[in-house]
């Protein structure tokens, strides 16, 4: 459990002499994603905690990479402003506690929330970067601004590497300005096909939507703020000053009136709802839908009623749809293989990609946890793997057997 970056490259070069493999943690709460692989030793980051620098009228933000985002968001809160990317919480989908993510972690796993249609992924916010490769080397990347990048932007690459390339030991990123106020326009009872009529019309409006998701209605029904009862709820949520949310509800409302009836979450309900699809809480691992096994789709908006209507059909797959259909989460009842082979030939033929999110360890330790890449793609990655960490050091298997 290294305190600072002095003694994460002592543990990385420890491990380089004695031909030892680390398994990389932050804070734990996404310690069971990923392929079900043996290491040596642990690396613990979660000592690597505090923020260090917060310039609120910069809007930008550098903390240790073990800094809890509760207390990153609490600070930020304090000063009106937060992380636009809206950081998911695995914590209720695989059943561990809910709100101990790091910010590292949310870098690592490159993580957004609903807003993803409007302010990008972690990567977009990830502005600098202090790190370890696995040559046990420490070398900075990025800076304090947006367009401070001459060279390679390692920021980017390490974003969404979940700890394959490099320990990050500190991290900046942007943080923005709260939005005043928010609703949400639901429109009930709609089908799939319907609905995604519905948010594809909304995002190509003047109406300026900040998260457009799909709840069937059995994921509905799990979560309190989709009321009324046994409906199909397609959200939608408004964001920022109150007499520019009222124009553009009424715009949204005229648009998606002819697709079924209208109702509206006001501020407390409608954060309360778009956390629920953020953290994806109708399938958690606590509730009724806890023993079914959760894919991650990501295919474009226009293919993925089609993807999910196969899996539901095929496999008896549970769904809800996140990013006006850009992101599609998939519950399927238990089976040896997770449907894997069902589920990666119909995401590929809609030109996207899956990720087996929960599962137990011998399942993922039997299937492609992460989509395979095409040999191309696969030795790019293996060599950018290792330039970074040529003896396998970091977090090795963790994405691909080998790599």
């Amino acid at each position: 459990m290294p305190r600072d970056a002095a003694e994460v490259e002592a543990a990385i070069r420890w491990a380089l002499a004695r031909g030892k493999a680390l398994e990389l943690v932050g804070r734990g709460s996404k310690r069971v994603l990923g392929r079900a692989v043996q290491w040596d030793a642990t690396l613990d980051l979660s000592a690597l905690s505090g923020v260090t620098l917060y310039e609120p009228e910069e809007l930008v933000l550098s903390a240790k990479a073990g800094t809890s985002l509760a207390e990153i968001e609490t600070l930020v809160t304090a000063s009106r402003q937060g992380l636009a990317f809206e950081p998911m919480d695995y914590g209720p989908l695989l059943g561990t506690a809910a709100a101990t993510g790091s910010i590292g972690g949310a870098l690592a796993a490159n993580l957004s929330g609903p807003r993803r249609i409007k302010a990008g992924a972690a990567r977009d916010h990830f502005l600098g970067v202090s790190a370890v490769s696995g040559r046990g080397e420490i070398f900075k990347s990025g800076g304090r601004v947006v367009k401070n990048v001459t060279g390679y932007d390692l920021c980017k690459l390490l974003a969404g590497s979940w700890g394959t390339l490099a320990a990050m030991t500190e991290v900046t990123i942007k943080t923005l300005p709260q939005a005043e106020t928010e609703e949400s326009v639901l429109a009930l009872g709609l089908g799939d096909a319907a609905a995604g009529k519905a948010m594809t019309a909304a995002l190509g409006s003047y109406a300026d939507v900040s998260a457009a998701a799909h709840l069937p209605a059995l994921a509905a029904a799990r979560i309190a703020q989709s009321a009324p009862a046994g409906d199909a709820v397609t959200a939608f949520r408004l964001e920022g000053v109150a007499p520019s949310i009222r124009h553009r509800k009424s715009v949204l409302e005229t648009l998606i009136a002819p697709f079924g009836t209208l109702a509206t979450l006001k501020e407390a309900s409608s954060r309360a709802l778009w956390q629920a699809v953020r953290d994806v809480t109708p399938f958690a691992a606590a509730g009724p839908g806890g023993g079914r096994y959760v894919w991650r789709l990501s295919t474009r908006p226009s293919h993925s009623i089609d993807v999910g209507r196969t899996l539901a059909d095929q496999l008896g797959a549970e769904l809800l749809f996140d990013w006006a259909g850009g992101l599609v989460w998939a519950a399927l009842p238990p089976a040896d293989d997770a449907g894997a082979a069902l589920v990666r030939a119909t995401v590929a033929a809609a030109g996207g990609y899956a990720t087996l999110i929960r599962a137990p360890a011998a399942v993922r330790a039997a299937v492609a946890v992460f989509t395979p890449e095409p040999a191309v793609l696969a030795e790019l990655t293996q060599r950018v793997r290792k330039s970074f960490d040529p003896q396998g050091v970091l977090n090795a298997g963790r994405m691909w057997a080998g790599i």
